[in-house]
């Protein structure tokens, strides 16, 4: 498995597992635990949270299997999140839906998914999304302690722009590492807007979410997922791919940005498949065949 060098004393598998919906797969303790397992069999061991996944349970019940087999928290790095605010019976203090990125909050998340995941620390803290009512000096203030304390290791952020990126960067004394942004040959928006352009000028490598843009691309009638899957079909013949979800996630791995796209299945075939898209090689008749697809258009 490829590896992303995220920070001096940090790495990243180049495929990441995402584990938003690991309440939906209502996995036994010992069916997860072979899971994860698998995955850093496969060379997959970084996982990805966040506070709110399953209405604010995913990480207690990844927690159970690291509580079962400690020894697998050496194998892995864990990715979370905080800075939502859900209504759910499992946070009856919540009274309403919006973000929350204050000192007090962030730190109190971080107590929270440390007694979760059942660890000491967390590899790294991403704010999940920006928030218009964001102090950035108790951001700031927020991660400072957390990384005195030990309890996480680097910060970044997810569903940022470069403008609201670059502000946050400007208050903190430690580097912001990833982005994890919406990236799919569906969804363009991030590619288009100057989002992963600013992760190539920082040289920092984006972690890309719904990297199969939800499964749009199909089962969807619709005309755009349509001529998108008559291009994926063609191309993965030609690489001798077996499917064209290997050619999704192929497409965004031959990108110059060192995109590490998170795979969120319970299935393990699913999850071969996407570490198997990794010895694929596009050209750039074959990538800019699927791009210009996706935009409906040939390219000026």
């Amino acid at each position: 498995m490829d590896r992303v060098q995220m920070a001096e004393d940090l790495s990243f598998s180049r495929i990441v597992h995402g584990l938003w919906r690991l309440a939906d797969w209502k996995f036994s303790d010992e069916e997860l635990i072979a899971l994860i397992e698998q995955c850093i069999e496969q060379g997959i061991t970084t996982f990805d949270h966040a506070d709110i996944y399953g209405s604010y349970t995913c990480e207690s019940l990844f927690g159970r299997a690291l509580e079962i087999k400690p020894g697998l928290r050496r194998k892995m790095e864990i990715v979370t999140k905080c800075g939502i605010v859900l209504e759910s019976p499992n946070r009856p203090e919540h009274k309403s839906h919006h973000y929350n990125t204050g000192k007090e909050h962030i730190i109190a998340s971080v107590e929270k998914s440390l007694q979760n995941l059942k660890t000491d620390y967390i590899d790294t803290l991403l704010i999940h999304r920006p928030d218009p009512f964001m102090d950035p000096e108790e951001v700031a203030d927020a991660f400072a302690t957390l990384k005195n304390d030990g309890k996480v290791r680097h910060f970044g952020v997810s569903n940022f722009k470069s403008h609201h990126f670059t502000m946050l960067q400007s208050y903190l004394e430690m580097d912001l590492i990833t982005n994890q942004i919406e990236l799919s040959a569906f969804q363009l928006e991030n590619f288009e807007d100057g989002t992963l352009n600013l992760c190539l000028e920082k040289r920092i490598a984006p972690m890309a979410w719904s990297p199969l843009a939800g499964g749009k691309i199909f089962s969807s009638t619709e005309e755009k997922p349509e001529r998108l899957r008559t291009v994926l079909l063609k191309v993965a013949e030609e690489i001798g791919a077996q499917d064209i979800d290997e050619v999704l996630f192929a497409w965004l791995l031959n990108h110059p940005a060192r995109i590490m796209p998170i795979t969120g299945s319970g299935r393990i075939e699913r999850i071969e498949r996407a570490v198997r898209s990794l010895s694929y090689k596009l050209n750039r008749d074959q990538w800019f065949e699927i791009y210009q697809t996706s935009l409906g258009h040939d390219v000026p």
